[in-house]
């Protein structure tokens, strides 16, 4: 994958994984912003916590920062989208939104 598609599977991605959160935001008070590339999810409670998923081009990778841990998703050609193991980028977010809401 070149570079140029590399930004633009990456900055898709993004934005579809902020439109697949905007309802579990609505519903648990939370938000979700995507600005310059970065898409952060924001939560007040039950603790002051911020996820933050950008991609890094060097790598071709997006990477995901949330509960003091690191996921490194690489695209994943057969599935059409960035994947850690068997887990989906919109899947893996929504579990650890989850996680902490239930923190």
């Amino acid at each position: 994958m070149t570079e140029q598609e590399f930004r633009l599977q990456a900055d898709q991605a993004l934005e579809d994984l902020q439109r697949a959160l905007l309802p579990m935001a609505d519903q648990d008070g939370f938000e979700v912003e995507l600005q310059n590339g970065v898409l952060q999810v924001v939560f007040e409670e039950p603790v002051a916590t911020k996820f933050v998923v950008s991609p890094n081009a060097p790598v071709q990778q997006i990477w995901v920062s949330a509960l003091s841990r690191s996921f490194k998703l690489g695209w994943s050609a057969d599935r059409a989208t960035f994947a850690v193991g068997e887990e989906a980028l919109p899947t893996l977010v929504a579990r650890l939104a989850r996680e902490q809401l239930n923190a």
